[in-house]
């Protein structure tokens, strides 16, 4: 009982510190276990417990570091620059048109799991077409959210790997049964922006654009990454490299890290086959390498004192307690529809790292695979992406000049019927069971 009362005391003080700001992720990841650790009477064995949680996560580092690498490169090669053009020229003066190239866009443009290059992208290329058309831009930021946060569900993305992380999981083996969950969000993101565009096409009509009025004159056309950088000669070798590593990658030809690392090398050398510029796109993307690869490490010191000092098991029996036997085996849907509320009201770091090894330990005692429950613990992520808690909300509501009050009310419902959608769709692929055996 002692152990569950420290655990349960961890946990909310990490999520406290992290909501209330005053400590960054990856310190409180550090710190608070080491100090309830430290409590637990386990101080002689803290430093290897978490020497065992890093090295446990140290495969998820490497993979999401040469992940976030090699689509950096391939948007710096201008990769993705002919679907950009494709799809602002696709779009034309027709509402409908215009909503469905908004999803494709962001949806292409998310696959680097960078949120905030999508929303540059995608805002910097569409809203100008917005304005001229009159179209809401309550619209754009809608289909933004929803098309960036579903394809945020790849193994580089953050939610899946917190979720393997903290369950210490591979990354692929949540992600390649949530594949048929993802394509159906997908498609139902696709669905909605035709709907909307039609609802948008029946208000304003199909319009003409003027170029001779000032806010009418055609939108720039958005290239990611640097003029110099670009390699147009090479773009059709980087696709099939990009295909033979998502080939790879549902095939299950090698360990995830391995495919993504050898891919990055190729990337590199044949795209920018001089050194010194080789180091000058490493150094473009180290930032947002850096950031992920210290928040697995710190996150694996977290789990390694978590479950070292026995607090988990011990949260784990404590919950067992108060959970009814009649709902024990549906933890995988209940955890999937409190995962909506909980991302809303929480950070994914708070809710990832801090509730769901309790969620997974419990479940596991009435048959639940963890990895059942760290696909359904992904379903809510595009709720999340309305969570007043994130820095993604306001950049978007900040270049499109609408009140981020009013993004929420316009897209809540369409969030929540996603992460539906998400959820059925699992349900009915086996991505995860509704009951357990």
């Amino acid at each position: 009982m002692t152990l569950a009362v420290l655990g349960f005391l961890m946990v909310i003080s990490f999520m406290t510190l992290i909501m209330t700001h005053r400590l960054s992720a990856i310190t409180a990841l550090i710190i608070v276990p080491i100090v309830f650790g430290l409590l637990a009477g386990a101080g002689p064995q803290l430093g290897g417990m978490m020497v065992k949680g890093v090295t446990q996560l140290a495969p998820t580092a490497l993979m999401l570091a040469f992940a976030v690498l090699y689509f950096g490169i391939m948007i710096d090669a201008g990769l993705f620059d002919p679907l950009v053009r494709w799809v602002l020229a696709m779009v034309g003066d027709d509402p409908a048109r215009v909503t469905v190239g908004t999803a494709l866009l962001a949806m292409v443009v998310s696959l680097d799991g960078d949120g905030a290059t999508t929303a540059l992208v995608t805002i910097s290329a569409l809203l100008p077409v917005y304005r001229r058309l009159r179209l809401n831009p309550l619209i754009l930021a809608l289909l933004l959210g929803l098309s960036n946060t579903i394809v945020n569900l790849v193994p580089w993305g953050g939610p899946t790997a917190r979720a393997a992380s903290a369950l210490r999981l591979e990354p692929s083996a949540v992600f390649l049964p949530m594949i048929p969950a993802i394509l159906a969000g997908l498609a139902g993101t696709l669905a909605l922006a035709w709907w909307l565009g039609l609802g948008e096409r029946k208000r304003l009509g199909r319009l003409s654009l003027d170029p001779l009025e000032p806010a009418t004159a055609d939108a720039p056309l958005i290239e990611t990454g640097e003029a110099e950088a670009k390699r147009p000669k090479l773009i059709w070798f980087n696709l099939a490299l990009t295909l033979a590593l998502v080939g790879g990658l549902v095939t299950g030809a090698a360990p995830l890290p391995a495919l993504m690392m050898g891919a990055f090398a190729i990337a590199l050398i044949v795209n920018y086959p001089d050194i010194g510029v080789q180091r000058t796109r490493v150094a473009a993307h180290a930032k947002n390498v850096l950031g992920v690869v210290l928040l697995i490490f710190a996150a694996g010191a977290f789990t390694g004192i978590l479950s070292g000092t026995g607090m988990v098991k011990a949260m784990a029996d404590a919950t067992l307690t108060a959970i009814p036997p009649q709902l024990g085996p549906y933890l995988a849907p209940i955890t999937a529809l409190l995962s909506m509320p909980m991302t809303f009201f929480m950070s994914n770091d708070a809710f990832y790292f801090g509730v769901l090894p309790v969620i997974a330990e419990t479940a596991a005692k009435f048959g639940v695979p963890a990895e059942a429950i760290a696909r359904a613990s992904i379903i809510g992520q595009p709720v999340h992406g309305l969570s007043p808690l994130i820095a993604a909300i306001y950049l978007v509501t900040g270049l499109l000049k609408v009140e981020v009050g009013a993004a929420q009310r316009f897209s809540l419902k369409w969030a929540i019927a996603a992460s539906l959608l998400l959820l059925i769709a699992a349900l009915a692929t086996g991505a995860f069971p509704l009951r357990a055996a």
